[in-house]
């Protein structure tokens, strides 16, 4: 089941920690729906000294099947939530789904 992500609102990190998941985006360019290979989720920094150093950060890159175009992925995982950011891609068009253990 995708889980479509909401723009400035994280996923619950405590759903998603440890697990792996795949996203799906639309690329800004060609709008072609392009799916990625599964990525880990990090845990948050538990040793981090304030709520802002606490994100811990997964990135990946995977290019366009329609036109080439190379988007970055940025899995930051916080105790406020996961965000997943794709380069060039706004925040409401990723989902995810969550791999079956």
């Amino acid at each position: 089941m995708w889980i479509q992500q909401k723009a400035n609102t994280p996923a619950p990190v405590d759903e998603l920690q440890g697990r792996t998941v795949g996203l799906k985006f639309e690329c800004n360019q060609c709008q072609t729906e392009v799916f990625t290979d599964l990525i880990g989720v990090p845990a948050p920094d538990h040793l981090a000294n304030s709520m802002e150093d606490d994100g811990q950060f997964e990135k990946e890159e995977i290019k366009c099947p329609g036109c080439d175009m190379t988007h970055e992925i940025t899995v930051k995982s916080t105790f406020d939530g996961v965000m997943f950011d794709v380069s060039d891609v706004k925040p409401e068009s990723v989902a995810y789904q969550v791999a079956a253990e």
